[in-house]
């Protein structure tokens, strides 16, 4: 009789068991999406990123061998306390308490004193990218040898692989913190500060970065997209990025630029090749090659764009921009088409 009471509870266990099994897979469904993709830093794309992974990997580990130590000595002094009276020796007390920690943590210390000096520098001729973070937008310059603009964009970063791309950050207004996690760490932007790191991309794709510092309202719709070249095809990507817009192809779009001036939009933002000289708002001269609106807050197209400038402030609310609702339909799709033309 006992052992029918056994078997039916060793049956019904495996049958919660196994019950269990698919449960607990799709509960370590959304841990494991984190390990990759465009925002993660466990899928490192550049040397950078790689080392903070390998890092942090090791302090993991550490952190998981010394838990289990203490709670293997908790445990045997409170259940074997006859045992165990030599955990209370002062020498262990004073070597694992004390001296303990102090080495470890000297030694984790000194390992990253040995490769942070790097990360911040680099090897090589590095590429000199200037990113302001506005509110909530992300102003990108593309800067030559002599510290000029090349090249303006805004809430897009454009990388070679292979090469360090020193990134030069600041800010007129409130703190901002510039984090790519595929590509490596974060750095504050603060007002009246310069700060600069330099970061490298092994890898092409497209990889997602934020501001990882609250900054206002809109902090959570303040990302930007990351898009890395092969070298001859960034070459490429920036001499077009450099040039001026070239006259409408068609009539719709000639009254999309003549609605974009006579709406006063070069007020505040500047297309290169055309009287609108803004330095307000981001530069609008190659906005319709650009993956996202709002600082990744819209996909980029036609529709979108008209739906920004309509009603931004529905969308991203308390961003700088007014909205131009009072714009006919007939002006505001031609205004949408013009802007995207520009790639």
């Amino acid at each position: 009789m006992e052992s029918d009471k056994k078997s039916h509870v060793v049956r019904d266990v495996g049958r919660f068991g196994g019950a269990l099994r698919p449960a607990a897979a799709w509960l370590c469904v959304p841990a494991l999406a984190g390990c990759a993709g465009v925002q993660s830093a466990l899928d490192p794309a550049g040397p950078n990123a790689a080392a903070i992974n390998f890092t942090g990997w090791i302090m993991i580990a550490g952190a998981t061998a010394i838990f289990l130590l203490v709670m293997v000595l908790a445990a045997a002094a409170a259940f074997a306390p006859d045992r165990v009276r030599w955990l209370g020796r002062r020498g262990l007390v004073v070597g694992g308490g004390l001296a303990f920690p102090i080495v470890a943590l000297s030694s984790l210390l000194a390992y990253e004193f040995s490769f942070g000096g790097h990360l911040t520098r680099g090897d090589g001729e590095p590429l000199r990218i200037a990113v302001v973070g506005e509110r909530w937008w992300w102003r990108v310059r593309y800067l030559d040898e002599n510290g000029g603009a090349q090249a303006t964009s805004a809430n897009e970063v454009h990388m070679p692989t292979g090469r360090p791309v020193e990134f030069v950050l600041t800010s007129p207004n409130v703190i901002h913190s510039f984090w790519i996690p595929s590509l490596g760490g974060k750095l504050d932007m603060i007002p009246g500060r310069e700060n600069r790191f330099t970061l490298q991309a092994d890898r092409t794709g497209t990889y997602r970065g934020v501001c990882a510092e609250y900054c206002g309202e809109q902090h959570a719709l303040m990302a930007f997209s990351v898009v890395v070249h092969e070298p001859a095809e960034f070459d490429r990507w920036l001499a077009r990025e450099s040039e001026p817009v070239t006259e409408p192809a068609d009539e719709r779009l000639l009254r999309g630029r003549q609605a974009f001036i006579d709406w006063g939009c070069g007020a505040c933002h500047a297309i290169q090749g055309t009287e609108a000289a803004g330095i307000i708002g981001p530069d609008l001269t190659h906005v319709g090659g650009r993956l996202t609106l709002g600082a990744g807050t819209l996909p980029n197209n036609a529709s979108t764009l008209a739906r920004w400038i309509a009603r931004n402030q529905e969308i991203k609310p308390e961003n700088l921009m007014p909205p131009f609702d009072m714009l006919p339909d007939e002006e505001l799709t031609a205004l949408a088409a013009y802007l995207e033309s520009l790639k």
